[in-house]
């Protein structure tokens, strides 16, 4: 007996110490970076860790406010005065321009940089774009769906995470979007009074992204829509951006081409293989895939796509994607046609 509990002693002791030097690693690491020789990989780290609902602690906990306010202002995306121009956008309406929906309808190509990986969907039939809901959509006393449910739920093809949700400390249900969201042609949620930057679809499949009210929006004839942000390219032209804007982490975006095809991005990242994407990696992704227009969606933990009910993404979390609101999905063509 005396020898088991020698031996568990041992362990114990062991496992104490392995914990104590990664902490200590860990804090000395954070550390370097917020107080190390280069500033650069300071605003680097402090606006990368700031945008996560979690660990937003490890910037704060070492740097006084009025310096975080410093980086942060030094790392920004311009917001733009503009709305997309849907004359930008011309999409095939004859029957022999349609017939090329009919080939290699949905495409995923893998994209690839410095820091990330992942992996663009293109869609060429933007009518079968649309914004889905979690189940307990708005109900603040119910838990949100992981975007897997909600993808078998409507028995889409695929799909990509939507916009933001209230998620303060991390500890958000997933079921109360930031903003307004319409589906299907109907207002769902939110105050149509106040202003937000809306990222959807209009009757005519045109993506519109601009900043606006609920109420504009419903005079513009948007029939699938959230709002997030920031707005990325506005009829062709890339958003100004400074230092590293919000850092880099998991990403997730949408954009559309002039010939009305649908670009889904999603960017893995906090992985050894794959950090994550800034705001200018998106940019530069969304150019090289022909983007006219394209807005940032949630990212984070939240971002993740799903093709044909599985995911092909790799989620930042190892317990796996979070509970969500909202999700752009991809109807299936038989129920499409």
């Amino acid at each position: 007996m005396k020898k088991v509990l020698k031996y568990f002693a041992r362990f114990l002791l062991v496992v104490f110490t392995t914990l104590l030097i990664l902490v200590g690693g860990v804090v000395g690491l954070v550390y370097t970076f917020n107080y190390g020789p280069s500033p650069s990989a300071r605003s680097l780290f402090v606006s990368s860790v700031l945008e996560t609902s979690a660990v937003g602690f490890l910037a704060t906990w070492f740097l006084p406010s009025e310096e975080i306010q410093t980086i942060l202002a030094n790392n920004t995306v311009e917001q733009f005065d503009a709305v997309t121009n849907p004359n930008l956008i011309v999409i095939p309406d004859t029957e022999e321009e349609q017939e090329y929906y009919a080939e290699n309808d949905v495409e995923i190509v893998p994209v690839n940089g410095l820091t990330y990986a992942g992996r663009m969907m293109i869609v060429k039939d933007p009518s079968r774009v649309k914004v889905g809901t979690c189940a307990n959509f708005g109900n603040p006393d119910k838990w949100g769906e992981r975007l897997l449910s909600i993808v078998k739920r409507y028995d889409a093809l695929a799909a990509i995470n939507g916009g933001g949700f209230e998620d303060v400390n991390g500890r958000g249900t997933g079921t109360i979007p930031i903003g307004f969201v319409f589906s299907g042609g109907k207002y769902l949620y939110g105050d149509l009074d106040t202003p937000g930057l809306l990222i959807g679809f209009d009757t005519d499949n045109r993506l519109i992204v601009g900043y606006m009210t609920g109420n504009k929006a419903k005079e513009l004839g948007i029939r699938d829509a959230l709002t997030f942000g920031p707005a990325l390219i506005i009829n062709g032209e890339p958003a100004n951006i400074s230092g590293y804007s919000s850092g880099i982490n998991p990403r997730t975006a949408i954009g559309q081409r002039a010939d009305g095809a649908v670009l889904l991005l999603t960017v893995d990242g906090r992985q050894a293989n794959s950090l994550g994407a800034s705001y200018a990696d998106l940019i530069e992704i969304m150019t090289s895939f022909g983007a006219v227009n394209a807005a940032n969606l949630d990212g984070g933990s939240s971002s993740v796509m799903i093709y044909e009910n599985e995911i092909i993404s790799n989620v930042s979390l190892f317990t796996g994607d979070r509970n969500i609101p909202t999700c752009f999905y991809v109807e299936r063509r038989e129920e499409h046609e």
